[in-house]
């Protein structure tokens, strides 16, 4: 077999099938459900005002229905369908799009582990955490939607955002460039469980960790292009890898824990971490195939960068038409700009508008 054919096949097989069989699975096992608790469903008749949103076929009143719904078997069945689709399409499209941007130019080898905690000041583990819990709340809003009881969604939920990561995980690990990374793997597993431990304790997600991000231009032409050769060239590249661009926050809802005062239901605060001056994984040195020093900036000092802002929680805004509901839902994944207040390098900056 030719080393085009191989790597096409490669790509076939951890980029297509097992994103998608992953989704079977949960899907699988989704409709299982179902077909278990189908003698609780009464499609032509009212539930008592005793049932609880628990009960299968009652959603709670949250993101995605803004009243406790009666929802047929017929009705469930047919979403968890949708619902599961969407997991196999929705994963196996990223996952295409993620291998254009990070692994289609690199080689592929032997299944091997690799230790880059150290690397990047850590941003990109409090990324994988972003992307887990993003991923698993995601999907445990979609199983809501369906009907699904609310134990069972929360952990189908949780488990999602952690299987998907994993297997990015998986894919590292016949990356020659890469590997396995045991410190990326929990943070995904941390990020996953911070969404099934709020909604198990509060239904709900009182602290929502978001992300924000703004493109880095420099007066200094090395450094833009730097920047291109190391983060790429496009918006999109810029998005998933520059790591001097990123924000992440946990942006704590203030309403609940205050629940007697008269704050806003939507007002939050946002506690960020970013870095600056990140030119390479562990110092500003970069080299070509041969080894040779073709950048060398010691001089641009790595620092971590630490935040206070506003923030709005989107879901909190009471709408009655379903489209705003889910716009504002899928938006909450993200800071909303705001003046903040930065510690990084000894000294505080004041940012009229953070993105």
């Amino acid at each position: 077999m030719s080393p085009a054919l191989s790597l096409i096949m490669q790509f076939i097989t951890r980029k297509l099938l097992l994103p998608a069989f992953t989704g079977l699975l949960v899907l699988a096992h989704g409709s299982s459900l179902y077909a278990q608790d189908s003698s609780y469903y009464r499609p032509d008749s009212l539930p008592d005002k005793s049932v609880q949103p628990d009960t299968p076929g009652l959603t709670s009143p949250l993101i995605l229905t803004r009243n406790p719904v009666y929802i047929p078997a017929s009705v469930i069945k047919r979403r968890t369908w949708i619902v599961g689709t969407a997991n196999v399409v929705g994963y196996s499209t990223a996952m295409i799009g993620l291998y254009n941007a990070w692994y289609k130019n690199y080689p592929q080898g032997k299944f091997h582990t690799f230790n880059d905690w150290p690397e990047w000041k850590q941003t990109d583990k409090v990324g994988h955490f972003y992307s887990a819990y993003t991923e698993s709340r995601a999907s445990m809003e979609l199983w809501r939607w369906t009907g699904m009881e609310r134990k069972k969604r929360i952990w189908i939920g949780g488990m999602s955002g952690a299987i998907y990561q994993t297997v990015i995980e998986v894919l590292d690990g016949f990356s020659s460039e890469w590997g396995w990374s045991w410190a990326d793997f929990s943070a995904n597993i941390l990020g996953s469980g911070a969404m099934v431990a709020q909604e198990l304790a509060w239904d709900e997600q009182r602290i929502k960790f978001k992300f924000s991000f703004h493109r880095k231009r420099y007066d200094d032409p090395e450094l833009n292009h730097r920047s291109d050769e190391l983060f790429g060239r496009t918006l999109a590249e810029r998005f998933l890898k520059d790591y001097n661009g990123q924000t992440y926050w946990a942006s704590v809802n203030l309403k609940p824990f205050f629940k007697n005062s008269r704050l806003p239901d939507w007002l939050s605060v946002a506690f960020g971490y970013g870095t600056e001056g990140l030119f390479g994984g562990t110092e500003n040195i970069g080299k070509d195939d041969n080894g040779n020093i073709i950048f060398s900036r010691p001089d641009i000092r790595r620092y971590r960068q630490w935040f206070i802002a506003p923030d709005i929680d989107l879901t909190k805004i009471r709408t009655n038409k379903k489209g705003l509901r889910l716009l504002f839902t899928i938006l909450s994944a993200f800071k909303f700009p705001a003046p903040s207040i930065e510690y990084g390098n000894g000294r505080f900056t004041l940012h009229a508008v953070h993105f």
